[in-house]
């Protein structure tokens, strides 16, 4: 049902076709400011579609482009994953497992600053080995972010730390799909590719992690460490068979809602067997027409993050059929000319395109035909293109608020209670790979590193 929606025209031109993204743009802007939760930017997007109907010329082939963004794949995908995470994480959380870990890592004294940058490391190599970025902070945040956070380590700097190595997996890991995309539609060998980019990915790493060795904010008594740990229960750590069968399947190449079921079975069969929970606690109908339990909270647990994807999906078809790409591809090509001009018309235009759809890969493959175009035309290697597309991807995505890298680490960072919740606008202010990503995007425009490559 993926086929494209028919192209839909605006009245007022220019200026009714962009009202809808100015909307959302002032909305989700108002909700980072005021440090909102996951609701601020469902109202948002939700606020967006409905202005685009005061504007569009044909009722019909507005609905029609709202349905077709839903009817990406990738909408389902992230759909069902947020919510099976949300299972799972609730399994070990509600378990005493965390507690558990945490009171060993504080008797080892692995606490605070160490903390944050080893939770960086462990899921630069995660991501990397798996390719998926959103799969990782499921697997991650359920059992790192409340042991760091138990252990002295701010909120925020413990969410800034797993989206940071998550954005590295999804640049360099030769499974992901960013870089796929960007190999693929530059024609480029994937095995060069992944190592040209070492030369941006792993300086940038490194500042990362030295960064939250030198700069993670710490907190003290019973804000960070205290009353929250108990005592330690390793009968509960059995439900680290979760993660377990999650990690073994994505590496076994699993699909990720695959990946999910047999994790959610595993802990489920795990925790019943031990006795760390009774039926009841999981699953129970006490009357009264309700329904109680770990896995129904988990899932209404969801509904803020899930109405925010419905009306982000549909908000990227209406953006899609209006004819964005479009312009932004001519932008491109109107400005490049070139080797440098069509170097920064490259980094502009990705950066732009995957903020506004707030997938990567969607605005690599949007622009990837244009690219391989006015690059070769301008003798930009084909690697430095690949590299440029992908590198800015996971910069200006992973830094928009309104994406999936920083609403579902929030949403998921929430499930723990107020004291951890992390506020979505939060999360780019703590990305310090995206952040160093960053600063070696401008270094490598304005100084030419890693301009000339060989091609193999």
């Amino acid at each position: 049902m993926n086929q494209k929606a028919e192209k839909i025209e605006f009245r007022f031109g220019k200026a009714g076709k962009f009202a809808p993204l100015f909307v959302a743009a002032v909305m989700c802007g108002w909700a980072a400011f005021g440090q909102s939760n996951v609701n601020g930017y469902v109202l948002a997007f939700f606020a967006a579609l409905v202005t685009g109907i005061i504007f569009v010329k044909d009722d019909k082939a507005y609905g029609e482009a709202l349905v077709y963004g839903l009817s990406k794949p990738m909408f389902g995908v992230i759909v069902l994953a947020v919510i099976l995470a949300a299972v799972s994480g609730k399994l070990i959380s509600a378990s005493g497992a965390v507690q558990t870990i945490a009171a060993y890592v504080v008797a080892a004294g692995f606490t605070g600053k160490l903390f944050v940058a080893a939770s960086f490391f462990i899921t630069c190599l995660l991501a990397f080995a798996t390719g998926t970025s959103v799969g990782t902070y499921f697997v991650v945040i359920p059992i790192l972010f409340p042991v760091g956070v138990m252990a002295k380590a701010a909120p925020e700097f413990m969410i800034g730390a797993i989206v940071s190595g998550a954005a590295f997996g999804d640049n360099l890991g030769p499974i992901s799909d960013t870089t796929i995309a960007s190999s693929a539609t530059q024609h480029a060998d994937l095995g060069m590719v992944v190592k040209t980019r070492t030369r941006y990915s792993l300086p940038a790493a490194a500042g990362a992690f030295l960064l939250f060795l030198l700069f993670s904010k710490t907190t003290e008594g019973s804000a960070g460490i205290g009353e929250g740990i108990g005592a330690a229960d390793p009968v509960s750590l059995v439900m680290l068979s979760v993660p377990l069968v999650i990690i073994t399947l994505c590496l076994m190449r699993k699909h990720l809602i695959t990946a999910l079921s047999w994790g959610i079975l595993a802990g489920v069969a795990a925790g019943l067997f031990c006795g760390v929970y009774t039926m009841d606690e999981l699953i129970s109908f006490p009357g009264g027409f309700s329904v109680s339990g770990a896995i129904i909270e988990a899932i209404t647990g969801t509904a803020g993050t899930v109405a925010m994807l419905v009306a982000a999906f549909a908000f990227l078809g209406v953006l899609e059929c209006s004819g964005l790409f479009e312009d932004v591809r001519n932008l491109l090509e109107r400005f490049a000319k070139k080797e440098r001009s069509t170097e920064t018309a490259i980094v502009l235009s990705v950066g732009i395109l995957s903020m506004v759809t707030g997938v990567i890969s969607v605005a690599i493959v949007a622009l990837g035909d244009l690219v391989n175009e006015i690059g070769e035309r301008a003798g930009v290697n084909r690697y430095r293109r690949a590299n440029l597309m992908d590198c800015t991807g996971c910069v200006f995505c992973f830094l928009a608020p309104w994406t999936v890298h920083c609403v579902i680490p929030a949403q998921q960072s929430a499930q723990f209670g107020e004291a951890f919740a992390v506020a979505p606008a939060s999360v780019p202010f703590v990305n310090y790979y995206s952040l160093c990503m960053l600063v070696m995007l401008v270094v490598a425009l304005i100084t030419g590193y890693g301009r000339k490559q060989t091609e193999k």
